[in-house]
């Protein structure tokens, strides 16, 4: 491990310029206590901690946290606390010494309480999400990826709930009207893998190939959808560990879903918190499934928590190698034609980018997600193409032996490939790595070598008008994915009778989704056909199917309507929420019943519901004017979301409404009801 910086507050910086460690954190013996009225942390941690050359004084990371004590080998000691770290000096013996701390914390990121305020029951949860250098908002830690400990938890935790944190559980304790879950973990991990989360969770257990304990969380309602949530799990699990030829290194594997996670997933070690929006149906399966985020967390408890990037600008060994095999896994399981049509998607993305002069070099530590993910994943594709499979996978092998545990550069992984090949790989990494431009030719060239439905839309594409009418194009195909893509390309300039025919004949549901996405107004001669999309299994084509109906034939709209009545849909309500908004501007639809659709859809704005649903909600809301006064305090709540894009979406809207004199009016009504913190936001968005 790295060395342990050197620096006591309340004197000038000491830096030794030693070129060996002088301190080396060994473990972290962690004990947390959540106060779920406060939302605050009232926590305690032993580092077992080695020094093997004298320094002056020691910090760790600490962010707006305050210390009850800090003890030395049993021994309190004096400490400074700048509210960024903590400090103490550093023992003058050499060897082993074991450092305790106890703290409070009340966390404005990582930790996140959702549930606890409102009267419902069974929802509340507490999460982590301690990506890059942020757990030391929660617990005194080491923003350094390169400071590697072996963490060891016990979760105090209400009886009624389920506490899950990194390692294996060792045993739950009674604890009065608390549970202490003790987990162990035996290998070490940097900080900003440490998590833990809370709630009311049951759990499918299984077993990989190898013997690994896999366990699946879910919340009790939701004991309907574990199947299709985790679909393929242990088929992911098996494949990637003879994929990659290096076994799994660590000693369980857990997955927990998460309300208004910030991201699809985080790979913590043993742990992959993700979003509960992929919490799903079989039917939602289709449009909307785990599987590619399941195996990209995965693939990540090699490729960033057992190899660890040592800085930004090496990022691709992280996210490039997770996309890389999520892919792999989804060829797997979905065969080649999707596995190629993926890549095409992504090549085609990153080339409009590089070409209006947005491309990013892979080597970039500020690179857009965009590149370390979807480019890096390219990279990947051609490197194993020039290294060769054989030498490729070996490389990697090699790779990941060599550096467990480590800090890692993209110099260490190419050198391992260029080892195994017998390449010189300079051409390779000023191409894909350090070049900004998008190879488009040589992965389009890729892709035509290696697929030949993507080979035939290509040769496709150059047909005339005529063969475009007489459909040779897509009855000349079997493939899945090439239809489709054909359809998004040429259905609107293909005749009605053609996609008709492709509505009667086809079986393939994403092919039809296509002719649903096409089709801006449905034909009359079409409308018997087009209307079977109400039936697929798919909520998206549905959907679409809804709208289009209900906008190309007014007479009938209570028929569509009713064929859609109580059906939800994906995880963001996306059939009820516009059913709700159409039923309220179709004057024959149950006049009667308008207050409770009214009330319904304002409903939805609340923050018990995922921010997915309450955007959608607001979106509707306001396109149709029908946002109530409950609405708009749940507007002016969620512009301090803690999920940014959600934030900046109400904060743009609230502004928006500000400038009509009539919603000004009633934000001016609703702001004695807001709480203290939400009048505070209202106020800086009216500049007062």
């Amino acid at each position: 491990m790295r060395q342990f910086y050197l620096l006591f507050f309340l004197v000038p910086i000491m830096i030794f310029g030693q070129d060996f460690p002088a301190v080396d954190f060994i473990s972290g013996d962690v004990s947390i206590t959540p106060d779920t009225i406060e939302k605050s942390i009232k926590g305690s941690v032993s580092y077992a901690f080695e020094m093997s050359a004298k320094t002056d004084s020691i910090f760790i990371d600490a962010i707006d946290m305050g210390f009850q004590k800090v003890a030395l080998n049993g021994k309190e000691v004096p400490y400074s606390n700048n509210r960024k770290q903590i400090a103490f000096q550093a023992p003058k013996s050499m060897g082993e010494h074991l450092l305790t701390l106890w703290y409070t914390s009340k966390p404005k990121q990582t930790v996140y309480f959702f549930g606890w305020d409102d009267q419902i029951k069974g929802n509340e949860q507490i999460w982590t999400q301690g990506q890059g250098k942020y757990t030391s908002h929660w617990l005194p830690s080491f923003d350094d990826m390169s400071e590697k400990i072996e963490f060891d938890f016990q979760i105090m935790a209400p009886k009624e709930y389920d506490a899950i944190a990194n390692g294996e559980l060792l045993e739950v304790v009674d604890k009065d009207s608390l549970n202490a879950w003790r987990f162990n973990m035996i290998k070490p991990m940097s900080s900003y893998l440490a998590a833990f989360a809370i709630g009311d969770f049951d759990k499918k257990t299984l077993k990989s190939a190898s013997g690994v304990p896999i366990e699946l969380y879910y919340e009790p309602k939701d004991s309907l959808k574990v199947e299709p949530t985790y679909r393929y799990m242990k088929e992911i699990f098996d494949f990637l560990e003879e994929e990659i030829e290096v076994p799994y290194p660590w000693q369980n594997y857990k997955q927990v879903p998460a309300q208004d996670f910030l991201y699809a997933g985080m790979e913590n070690t043993t742990l992959t918190i993700f979003s509960n929006t992929y919490v799903i149906d079989s039917v939602a399966f289709v449009d909307k499934n785990y599987v590619n985020v399941n195996a990209h967390e995965l693939a990540h408890q090699w490729f960033g928590n057992l190899v660890t990037e040592k800085s930004g600008e090496h990022h691709w060994l992280h996210e490039g190698f997770a996309t890389y095999y999520a892919y792999l896994t989804e060829k797997e399981l979905f065969g080649n034609d999707h596995y190629y049509w993926r890549l095409y998607d992504t090549a085609k993305t990153l080339n409009i980018l590089s070409e209006n002069g947005d491309g990013e070099a892979l080597t970039n530590p500020n690179a857009n997600s965009l590149t370390f993910y979807e480019k890096g994943a390219w990279a990947l594709v051609m490197l194993r193409e020039i290294a060769g499979e054989e030498a490729f996978k070996k490389g990697i092998r090699n790779y990941l032996e060599k550096f467990a545990f480590k800090n890692v550069t993209i110099a260490d992984f190419l050198s391992e490939v260029e080892s195994a090949s017998g390449k010189d790989l300079t051409g390779f990494r000023k191409e894909w790595l350090e070049g900004e431009e998008f190879p488009w030719q040589s992965t389009k060239a890729y892709l035509i070598r290696h697929a030949n439905s993507i080979k035939e839309y290509f040769e496709l594409k150059k047909a005339d008008g005529a063969t475009i009418k007489k459909m040779d194009w897509y009855a000349g195909t079997t493939s899945a994915a090439l239809k489709r893509q054909l359809i998004l390309t040429y259905g609107l300039k293909t005749p009605v009778k053609g996609l008709e025919s492709i509505l009667q004949k086809e079986k393939d549901l994403k092919a039809r989704q296509a002719v649903a996405q096409v089709i801006e107004s449905v034909p009359q001669e079409l409308k018997e056909v087009f209307a079977s999309l109400l039936e697929d299994e798919s909520y998206i084509t549905q959907e679409l199917a809804l709208f289009k109906l209900w906008t190309s034939f007014p007479s009938e709209r209570e028929n569509f309507l009713s064929q859609t009545n109580n059906v939800m849909g994906l995880p963001n309500k996306n059939i009820r929420l516009l059913w709700l908004t159409l039923a309220l501007v179709t004057p024959e639809i149950h006049p009667e019943k308008k207050k409770g659709y009214y009330e319904e859809l304002n409903g939805y704005t609340a923050p018990n519901h995922h921010f997915e649903v309450r955007q959608l909600a607001f979106e509707y809301l306001n396109h149709i004017n029908a946002m109530n006064n409950e609405a708009l305090a749940n507007l002016v709540e969620a512009a301090d979301h803690h999920v940014w894009q959600f934030k900046k979406f109400s904060r743009n809207l609230l502004r928006k409404l500000m400038t009509d004199e009539l919603f000004e009016k009633r934000l001016n009504a609703v702001y004695e009801t807001l709480t203290k913190e939400n009048k505070k936001i209202l106020d800086k968005l009216n500049n007062k």
